[in-house]
C-alpha cells in the first residue's frame, strides 16, 4: 500500500492551485513576534491595493483585526474575528493580530483560489458542501485527511454540530486554515515524509494552541 504521508498530498498544493504565488508566513517565529514592516509587490493588483487602503485609515501600512474583517467584508467575505485570527496567522506567522501589504496580498489571494474551490464542489450552489465534497476540496488543494479526521472536521464546522453534516463557506475556510497550518507544522518534524514526527511538550503546546486561541 502507498504511503499515505507520500506525494502531494500530505500537504503540498499542486502547481496549478498554489496560494496566489504568496506562501504563507514560515513557521517556527516567536508567535507573539512583531509583523515586519512590507510594501506591495511590483505588480500586484490594484484592487488588492485599494481594498489594503481602504481599511489603512491612518495611513499606516499595517491593519489590525477590525480593519481586516472590514476590508474582506467590502469584498463579499464576511468572517467572524476567529477565522480573521486564523488568516492572519497564517499569513504572519504572528499572534500580534497585524498584518501589513505583503501579508494581505498572499492571504487576498488565497481566499480567491479557495472561494473558487468551494464554489467549484458546492455543485447543487446550496452554499454549503457535505462531507464527501469537503474531503474532494480538500484533496484538491493537496491535503488527504482519514475519514476519521474528517469525521470531526465536519462535526467541528457544521453549524448545526453535524446534524446537517454540511459546512458553510465561512467555515470551510476556517477549515482549510487549521487542516493547512497544523500539517505545514507536523512536516516540519517530519522531514522523510514518513507519516510520523516527534515533538516534545513544549513544541507540540505551541503547534496547536494558536488554533485553538484564535
Amino acid at each position: 500500500m502507498a504511503n499515505p504521508a507520500a506525494g502531494y498530498h500530505y500537504g503540498n498544493a499542486p502547481p496549478h492551485q498554489g496560494y496566489g504565488g504568496y506562501p504563507s508566513a514560515p513557521y517556527g517565529a516567536p508567535p507573539f513576534g512583531m509583523v515586519a514592516p512590507s510594501t506591495f509587490a511590483p505588480g500586484t493588483d490594484p484592487t488588492v491595493i485599494a481594498c489594503f487602503q481602504v481599511a489603512d485609515q491612518d495611513g499606516s501600512g499595517i491593519i489590525d483585526d477590525i480593519e481586516l474583517q472590514r476590508a474582506l467584508l467590502s469584498y463579499n467575505n464576511s468572517f467572524k474575528l476567529r477565522t480573521v485570527h486564523l488568516l492572519m496567522y497564517t499569513f504572519t506567522g504572528s499572534n500580534t493580530r497585524k498584518i501589513g501589504p505583503k501579508e494581505f496580498t498572499g492571504l487576498f489571494y488565497c481566499l480567491q483560489s479557495w472561494r473558487a474551490i468551494f464554489d467549484r464542489f458546492d455543485r447543487d450552489r446550496s452554499g454549503k458542501i457535505d462531507a464527501m465534497e469537503l474531503r474532494e476540496a480538500l484533496l484538491s488543494i493537496g491535503y488527504a485527511v482519514s475519514p476519521m479526521v474528517l469525521e470531526f472536521l465536519v462535526i467541528k464546522y457544521d453549524k448545526t454540530g453535524g446534524s446537517l453534516r454540511a459546512i458553510e463557506y465561512d467555515n470551510f475556510i476556517e477549515c482549510c486554515l487549521t487542516v493547512k497550518g497544523l500539517t505545514e507544522r507536523f512536516k516540519e518534524r517530519d522531514r522523510a515524509l514518513t507519516g510520523s514526527a516527534t515533538f516534545t511538550y513544549e513544541a507540540f503546546m505551541l503547534t496547536v494552541l494558536p488554533f485553538l486561541i484564535a
